[in-house]
């Protein structure tokens, strides 16, 4: 990381963010968010209530390190195997996550669909699950390397299904049900 990397993490780390807001810092940037819509909270709960909770915790509001990035998101949910990290901090480290999954709106569309994909695959996280209510897909990637053509992180699969078709999870042991998906009115 470079000084201005540590600044900006400081700066992050110390910002007050009113209620209803969401802040992440994502490469060094730091990016605000209104709070989500009712689709995304109902979306993101469905998923929450199918994760196995004998083996996995599944959360909401978990803070992700990504310390050679100077990025710490804060995906929409979270998923890691119980006792894979300490269950105390504010930071989860990323090589301890198995699922992140980010529910795309209106303003985040680049954000989830590029930046956070390239993120989350330089970190190892070994399955990302990107719900689309505006286009009423799910996009699961898995197996994190580098792309070919260009270099950069990226999920070497890629598989899409439409709301109302089964999205096996294997990394979970689970068949993901997303009928309850809504798209946004």
């Amino acid at each position: 990381m470079t000084a201005i990397d540590d600044r900006m993490t400081g700066i992050f780390e110390n910002l007050e963010v009113p209620e209803g807001v969401k802040a992440e810092l994502i490469r060094g940037e730091i990016v605000m968010m209104a709070g989500a819509d009712m689709v995304h909270n109902l979306i993101i709960r469905a998923i929450q209530h199918q994760s196995p909770y004998a083996r996995w915790n599944a959360l909401t509001t978990q803070d992700v390190a990504f310390p050679r990035d100077a990025s710490e998101p804060q995906p929409d949910l979270v998923v890691f195997e119980r006792g894979a990290a300490e269950e105390s901090g504010r930071l989860l480290p990323a090589l301890a996550v198995t699922l992140v999954v980010e529910v795309v709106s209106k303003t985040s569309v680049l954000r989830d669909y590029r930046t956070k994909r390239e993120l989350y695959a330089e970190g190892q996280i070994p399955a990302y699950l990107i719900v689309d209510p505006i286009k009423g897909v799910c996009v699961l990637l898995t197996e994190p390397s580098r792309a070919a053509a260009s270099g950069l992180p990226d999920y070497a699969v890629e598989r899409t299904a439409k709301f109302g078709e089964a999205i096996p999870l294997d990394l979970l042991g689970i068949t993901l049900d997303t009928s309850e998906f809504q798209t946004y009115a």
